[in-house]
C-alpha cells in the first residue's frame, strides 16, 4: 500500500509549465482510472502555467500501447515530455506480468533513446479498488505525480542544455 498521497508535494518546489510543451498518452482501457488520471494530469500542468495548446492528449487502445504512442509524440511532435497513463489490475492469468513488464521495459527504453523524458503514470494494482484509490481517491492521483515528475524533467532538460 502506498505511504502517501500520491497528490500531496511542495508546490514551490514546482517551476513554471509556461512555456512547455507535453504529450498525455492514455490507456482506453480501465478508463474510469486512466480517464481519472488523465484530469488529474491536465489539472496539474494547468495549475503550474501549462496552456491548453500546449497539452496533446491521444488515447491508445490498452497500457501495452503506451510506449509507441509514446515513440510517436516523440517522432511527430515537439513536445518537451510525454506522460504515459495506464492502469493494469491483476487477474487470474499471467497477463498481468508480462503486460507490466513489457510496458515498464519499453519506458526505460524510450527514455534511454530520445533525448526527451517519458513518464511511467502506469497503475499497477491486485484489484480496482486499489486503482480507484489511486485515480483520485483516497491515496491521490498518479496524474497529479506523473505531471509534477514531468515539469520537474523538462526543466532538468533545459537546465542540463543551458549549463552542460
Amino acid at each position: 500500500m502506498a505511504t502517501k498521497n500520491l497528490s500531496e508535494y511542495d508546490i514551490n518546489s514546482i517551476p513554471s509549465a509556461e512555456k512547455m510543451k507535453f504529450g498525455v498518452v492514455l490507456a482506453e482501457w480501465n478508463y474510469e482510472v486512466t480517464g481519472a488520471l488523465a484530469q488529474g494530469a491536465v489539472d496539474t500542468l494547468k495549475k503550474h502555467g501549462a496552456k491548453d495548446e500546449n497539452i496533446s492528449i491521444k488515447h491508445v487502445p490498452g497500457t501495452f500501447e503506451l510506449t509507441l504512442g509514446a515513440q510517436f509524440f516523440a517522432e511527430y511532435t515537439d513536445v518537451d515530455a510525454v506522460i504515459m497513463l495506464g492502469c493494469v489490475i491483476q487477474g487470474e492469468t499471467r497477463h498481468f506480468d508480462f503486460i507490466c513488464q513489457g510496458v515498464t521495459q519499453g519506458t526505460t527504453q524510450l527514455n534511454m533513446n530520445y533525448n526527451l523524458p517519458f513518464i511511467f503514470g502506469v497503475l499497477t494494482t491486485d484489484n480496482q479498488q486499489q486503482a480507484l484509490d489511486r485515480a483520485g481517491g483516497k491515496l491521490g492521483n498518479k496524474g497529479d505525480e506523473a505531471a509534477v515528475t514531468a515539469i520537474k524533467m523538462v526543466q532538468l532538460h533545459q537546465d542540463m542544455e543551458v549549463s552542460g
